[in-house]
């Protein structure tokens, strides 16, 4: 038996200086003697990236299934992250279907719950617990936050937006309870501050002061900084300075952005701080699950239904209407443009997250990345065959590169295969149609 070695630093554990506290990094240093010994991987993380409006799934579903299949236009972003991830087709997600109209709204409630939500335009939504929080639940008690909620569309939760349907079915993917959507965060500087900003015993009246000077957080802690150099390994002071270089970058970001807000008439939001904010939250959460503030992440790029235009794409329809695009060519190809650039969103995700260094590989490696719709196609509003992808390798348990193809499996199945990658322990079902886990292969 491997002999412990020194004692772990705190995961928990912060850069201090004046007025200013900074959460370290998931560094070698944290894990026990014993698995650093043993080159234990990192713990595994979930995140769920949601995009609306279903997909032009011609241009998506790859024609191979196994390992021999080729990239198709909508996924050619992807196409570097092809050998670490995995296209599943056939998957339902069948509790999702509305009673009468209302399939957006339907889809979003069921996206990670896989329950069918109580139709109600009112106070008395239901439904049910989602895969996120129910992971959050098993694992994030020792982290910072249990699990973090983003998205780049705001909105609230009171009224109908969705044919009888409540908002808070369309403008939230994670429920803390059956009638409890989690509290979504749209705003990359309240982020940053909840991600950086002041911990117990640090003066805020200072945190105030240095934002009034601008000057960078980075500029507080340097000090701490230096002396924790001094206690860490290569490997770990390697780790140090990608996590803070990251850091300072993505300050530097949120400081532009904020610096060209104005008013746009109109149009009160300019479409080039949509695409800045989907950035900026994208960067800011592998930054969280760099540092180990968070298990769990979800991001909503748009909320349901969302009719955004693109003129950014020269595209000036709304989404929605396009996504009803009754068989027209034209529509189709603005369709296939729209999904291609949220697969340029996903593909900075898998970029950011495999340029972390982890022991035993990257943070992708240590991952799964769930990306899908609440709709199979925006015409038909199918709740079955779902545009799915599965990226990372949990650590190496799940065998990537391929395309894989269900016959109808229910959507709760790989959920309850995905917490079980995660540490939840005892899930033998999820979701209303659930019937156990789904073999992965």
């Amino acid at each position: 038996m491997l002999p412990l070695l020194r004692k772990p630093m705190d995961r928990r554990a912060f850069l201090r200086g004046a007025g200013a506290a900074l959460s370290l990094p998931l560094l070698e240093a944290m894990l026990p003697g014993l698995a650093r010994a043993q080159g234990a991987a990192p713990p595994t993380r979930f995140v769920a990236f949601y995009v609306p409006n279903g997909m032009h799934m011609p241009s998506w579903t790859p024609a191979a299934v196994g390992a021999d299949w080729a990239i198709t236009p909508i996924l050619a972003p992807v196409a570097a992250f092809k050998d670490r991830l995995n296209v599943l087709s056939g998957l339902n997600n069948l509790p999702a279907q509305p009673d009468g109209p209302g399939d957006h709204a339907g889809g979003t409630s069921g996206f990670l719950t896989a329950a069918h939500a109580y139709k109600t335009d009112g106070a008395n939504i239901r439904l049910g617990v989602s895969i996120d929080q129910v992971i959050a639940q098993a694992v994030g008690g020792r982290h910072r936050f249990s699990s973090l909620v983003l998205g780049a569309e705001g909105g609230g939760n009171a009224g109908g937006c969705d044919s009888g349907y409540s908002c808070a079915y369309s403008r939230n993917i994670s429920w803390v309870g059956e009638s409890q959507p989690a509290a979504k965060e749209i705003n990359p500087a309240a982020l940053f501050d909840r991600l950086f900003g002041t911990p117990e015993g640090v003066d805020p009246a200072a945190v105030a002061r240095q934002r009034r000077g601008k000057r960078s957080i980075l500029d507080y802690v340097k000090a701490d900084v230096t002396r924790l150099n001094t206690r860490l390994g290569a490997p770990d002071r390697l780790k140090l300075d990608q996590y803070l270089t990251g850091v300072r970058e993505v300050e530097r970001q949120i400081t532009l952005a904020e610096a060209q807000q104005c008013d746009a008439g109109a149009r009160p939001e300019p479409p080039e701080l949509y695409t800045q904010r989907i950035e900026q939250m994208i960067d800011l959460l592998v930054l969280a699950l760099q540092c180990d503030q968070a298990p769990v992440a979800t991001f909503m790029l748009a909320n349901a239904g969302t009719n955004r235009s693109f003129p950014f794409l020269n595209i000036a329809e709304g989404h929605h209407q396009l996504s009803h695009h009754q068989g027209n060519p034209d529509n189709h190809a603005k369709l296939e443009q729209i999904d291609i650039w949220e697969l340029t969103q996903l593909a900075r995700l898998l970029e950011r997250m495999a340029a972390v260094e982890e022991a035993g590989g990257t943070l992708l490696d240590h991952s799964v990345v769930f990306f899908s719709s609440e709709i199979e196609d925006g015409n038909s509003h199918r709740h079955r065959d779902l545009p799915v992808i599965l990226a990372g390798s949990a650590g190496g348990r799940i065998a990537t590169g391929r395309h894989l193809r269900f016959d109808g499996a229910p959507m709760g199945n790989l959920f309850t295969t995905v917490a079980g990658l995660c540490g939840v322990q005892g899930l033998e079902r999820f979701g209303d149609d659930g019937t156990g886990a789904l073999d992965l292969g």
